[in-house]
């Protein structure tokens, strides 16, 4: 097999999914405008993920973050 087509192969999956995730955003983009994306913290599950976040909120900030106080206010709620 060519090295030119196997490199296409290999790429080609990666390529369609830039290109897939390049649409979905520019169609969000028009409905909705620019979005400030950012991390937000889930108190449920105790992870993290990025999302675009609303003009009046604030992106989570890692140092302001004691994972202690999340652990301690868990194990007292169940006592």
């Amino acid at each position: 097999m060519d090295p030119r087509l196997l490199a296409a192969v290999i790429l080609s999956p990666f390529a369609l999914v830039f290109v897939y995730a390049g649409i979905h955003e520019l169609r969000r983009f028009k409905s909705q405008g620019r979005a400030q994306y950012g991390l937000q913290y889930d108190e449920e599950t105790g992870t993290t993920h990025v999302t675009a976040l609303a003009e009046e909120d604030d992106g989570y900030d890692l140092e302001d973050f004691d994972p202690n106080a999340v652990n301690n206010s868990e194990t007292e709620k169940a006592d």
